[in-house]
């Protein structure tokens, strides 16, 4: 503990002293009731004096000026918003995006600045971190990013102006001008065959329980998300048995979704998502998965109830096996399964892109800026000129037997929604 050992009186309200864990002098001096300690780096009494005067002066200065503050470590200060943006998010008032701010920054702004006082964090600041970041990122960060990191910076300002640890004046610019976004990548059925095949075969050779109760969830969630077009994630994630319902005349079926939680809800409240017929194969694995399910348990989940957090590795790893990883634009992710669903809508031609756009929890600008490679393919045969005959049917029309096999299964299904409140 660090104890005064000298101290010389200057005048009324300021003084300088020495400590016992240093030979050099320091300054201490009052305004408007504040005390304040400045080193003056000086070893000898009357440097020490002369600089504890200008010091003095300095101060009194910028508090006339309203330019006085108590500058705090970026660290600490980034620490307190990322405290505010957690406690909110637990309390279920706060933004899909905070998740987005307190990763960015941890991982890039409190790496970088660190201790250094926020009021020393200029343009010159500014630019060198610039610098780092891409180089830590590989690349010129896309614009979208640019305004995360962005927004996550100006958190912390808005925390040290409110405490009075920096003025408005002081705060940086901060610039958006990054790499445009690319095309969505997305695959083609083949491809989805592929990488679904893929999983399968993983599944029936895994040695470990759970690795296989994993991969066998994962390829639900393809399935469900190619025929949804939900996001994976947070979307995903959030949805319970009690969100699906079903609407049935005979052997035909529609499922409804409800999305509750994501990225769009807590401006637009909760999407009705309308699935593709295909999804009952999915939803009947998983009913045969959960026979005790209840209406607001998770629908991804495993046996014995808890969550995982391998689906995205897994799929990783089931795409590099099949060598659909890599592609010209980005790499592959789950979030390949919803491009693909929109893609897919989007070849068929006869679905109006406001209709889809409300479907899918986005705006139309959104899809004409990144599924227009796909505009061109919609419409071969206008700008061709060229006409193809239609290609026949595979697959056989069901059997009256298969007809009636599916209407008593889906009638089973509507009783017991109506009797436990999911299907």
């Amino acid at each position: 503990m660090t104890t005064q050992t000298e101290r010389h009186d200057i005048q009324d309200g300021l003084y300088v002293y020495k400590q016992n864990n240093s030979e050099r002098w320091y300054s201490r001096f009052v305004l408007y009731g504040k005390w304040y300690s400045k080193a003056t780096k000086e070893k000898e009494l009357d440097k020490a004096i002369a600089r504890a005067h200008i010091t003095f002066m300095e101060f009194k200065v910028k508090a006339e000026n309203n330019l006085l503050v108590n500058s705090k470590r970026f660290k600490d200060v980034a620490n307190r918003v990322i405290s505010k943006l957690q406690s909110e998010l637990k309390n279920g008032a706060g933004k899909i995006t905070y998740r987005d701010y307190i990763q960015a920054l941890n991982k890039y702004h409190i790496k970088f600045f660190d201790r250094t006082y926020i009021t020393n964090i200029d343009q010159q600041k500014i630019n060198a971190f610039n610098e780092w970041r891409e180089k830590q990122l590989g690349r010129i960060p896309a614009k979208s990013t640019l305004l995360t990191h962005n927004s996550a910076m100006n958190l912390v300002f808005k925390e040290a102006i409110e405490h009075k640890w920096m003025i408005a004046a002081q705060v940086p610019v901060l610039f958006t001008k990054g790499e445009m976004g690319k095309r969505r990548v997305a695959f083609s059925q083949e491809e989805y065959d592929k990488v679904y095949d893929t999983v399968l075969d993983m599944a029936g050779n895994s040695r470990k329980k759970k690795t296989k109760q994993i991969r066998e969830l994962l390829l639900s969630y393809m399935e469900f998300c190619v025929n949804t077009g939900i996001r994976p994630g947070t979307e995903m994630e959030g949805i319970t048995w009690g969100d699906i319902e079903m609407t049935r005349q005979g052997h035909n079926v529609r499922f409804k979704v409800k999305v509750r939680k994501g990225k769009t809800t807590k401006h637009t409240g909760t999407r009705t998502v309308i699935a593709r017929d295909q999804v009952w194969d999915c939803l009947e694995e998983l009913r045969e998965r959960f026979p005790n399910r209840k209406p607001n348990d998770k629908l991804f989940r495993l046996e014995d109830g808890e969550r995982t957090n391998e689906l995205g590795v897994t799929f990783r790893k089931a795409l590099e096996e099949c060598g659909l990883k890599g592609s010209a634009d980005e790499p592959r992710t789950l979030y390949s399964l919803r491009h693909s669903y929109i893609t897919w809508q989007l070849l068929r031609r006869d679905l109006r892109l406001d209709i889809l756009a409300k479907q899918c929890g986005t705006s139309v600008a959104m899809i004409e800026q990144h599924y227009s490679h796909v505009v061109p393919s919609m419409f071969e045969e206008e700008l061709s000129g060229v006409k193809f005959a239609a290609k026949p049917k595979k697959e056989k029309p069901p059997t009256k037997k298969v007809l009636a096999t599916l209407e008593n299964r889906f009638k089973s299904w509507e009783a017991e929604f109506k009797k436990r409140g999911c299907i």
